[in-house]
């Protein structure tokens, strides 16, 4: 092979060395996209996956909330779920003194506060709270305070408890007249559950 023939393939060997460096481009170029595609694939079979588990999470808490919805409506009217309604649970004191023909109620209400026993009913997602009441109530005798009570518990305005309660007997001069003879001192707890609730509600 002479110089004459040297340079008569000059030109198809730079064509072929432009071919060659083309098919290498178009080689690394196809596996980028390739790459690029599979990450892309990967990337939404893993969101269809979670799309699938958020469907099928919101099905099963539709059939939760069907299936629980009329109990919890009920205990919403009941006066226990829900917010607090305290102006509820003043009328309750209101008709229950009327009830039992007591001489009054005085009352005290502190700023509701997480309930300490919530753990032991396992309440969750539902957030049980308390507010504490301090009542003072005038009797004609004992029997009077379990009336008052049984007669607070009918009107539905919530869910309380008795923590404790004491009783002295009051002076009376020896006047013998319908008139207190008992000064009875209780503290309840009205116990309501929040769902979802973050927040400490203030009277």
């Amino acid at each position: 092979m002479n110089a004459e023939d040297l340079k008569a393939l000059q030109f198809p060997l730079i064509v072929l060395l432009c071919v060659a460096l083309l098919g290498a481009g178009a080689i690394y170029y196809s596996d980028a996209l390739l790459d690029q595609s599979q990450k892309k694939l990967v990337q939404e079979q893993k969101q269809l996956k979670e799309a699938r588990t958020r469907l099928q999470r919101s099905g099963s808490e539709k059939e939760v909330i069907v299936q629980y919805l009329g109990g919890y409506q009920q205990l919403e009217r009941s006066g226990f779920a829900g917010e607090e309604k305290r102006i509820n649970w003043l009328d309750g004191l209101r008709l229950a003194n009327q009830q039992a023909e007591l001489f009054g109620a005085d009352y005290q209400i502190s700023t509701q506060k997480p309930y300490p026993y919530a753990a032991e009913f396992n309440p969750a997602p539902l957030k049980l709270v308390e507010s504490e009441m301090k009542l003072r109530l005038r009797l004609l005798h004992s029997e009077d305070l379990m009336r008052f009570f049984n007669a607070l518990a009918r009107q539905n305005a919530g869910l309380f408890l008795i923590n404790a309660c004491k009783m002295n007997r009051i002076e009376t001069g020896g006047v013998i007249r319908v008139q207190p003879n008992v000064m009875a001192e209780c503290e309840l707890s009205w116990v309501t559950a929040q769902p979802g609730a973050t927040t400490e509600k203030k009277p």
